[in-house]
């Protein structure tokens, strides 16, 4: 049998033990969730995910495409999209081009070309870009050239930069921001011009998705 004051010290540890468990259980939780919290947080100053957005050219107008009907050179030609966003070859008249893939164009093509044609085959390449309007990229504000711009596949922030010659000496670069339409609803972007230009901070460098407008604003100091 143990002596009383020995008992108590045993009873003692094990709730001192038991006790420093509970605390560092706590902690694990708690660190658990702290580290949950961080990872759901995105930076303002990266709008949208960096992970490649699949995306099909639309033909727009301005655009030119280059029609070559197999066998046929007769009708086999490059025209622009007009204004109104149609194409007009011979045989078919007034065909919508604007806000389709070249594929969806060519197959058309082929449906107007079979009254004439006997099972025609198509192929349409586009020669000179401009896309949609829904499509462009637009920079207004303290840009050196502000001005609308085809969008290409991994277009960043810096590739739109360099293609309106930067930013005016009156720009408030850090408190520019992007305008996007994220399903079906406007939402307005930070991001931080002056830090990708003048820092070379890489991080500010963001993605850029079709139809978003870059705004600068002046600074006023």
């Amino acid at each position: 049998m143990s002596p009383p004051r020995l008992s108590r010290d045993l009873d003692v540890m094990t709730i001192t033990n038991k006790s420093f468990k509970w605390v560092a259980a706590a902690a694990m939780l708690l660190g658990a969730v702290m580290l949950g919290g961080c990872a759901t947080k995105a930076p303002l100053a990266a709008p949208g995910s960096t992970a490649v957005v699949p995306h099909d050219y639309l033909i727009g107008p301005g655009d030119s495409v280059s029609i070559n009907v197999w066998r046929n050179p007769e009708v086999s030609m490059t025209v622009p999209v007009r204004p109104d966003g149609k194409i007009t070859t011979p045989l078919v008249e007034d065909l919508e081009a604007s806000g389709k893939t070249a594929t969806q164009l060519a197959r058309d093509i082929e449906a107007s070309l079979s009254k004439f044609i006997q099972q025609p085959v198509v192929t349409v390449i586009v020669t000179g870009f401009v896309g949609t309007y829904g499509e462009q990229i637009r920079v207004i504000g303290q840009a050196a050239k502000p001005q609308a711009l085809p969008y290409r596949r991994d277009m960043s922030l810096m590739d739109v930069l360099i293609a309106v010659g930067g930013v005016t000496e009156f720009a408030s670069g850090n408190k520019a921001s992007i305008l996007r339409t994220i399903d079906g609803k406007p939402q307005r972007l930070n991001v931080r011009l002056n830090d990708l230009i003048k820092d070379g901070d890489i991080s500010a460098n963001v993605p850029m998705r079709p139809g978003d407008v870059l705004v600068i604003p002046e600074s006023f100091f």
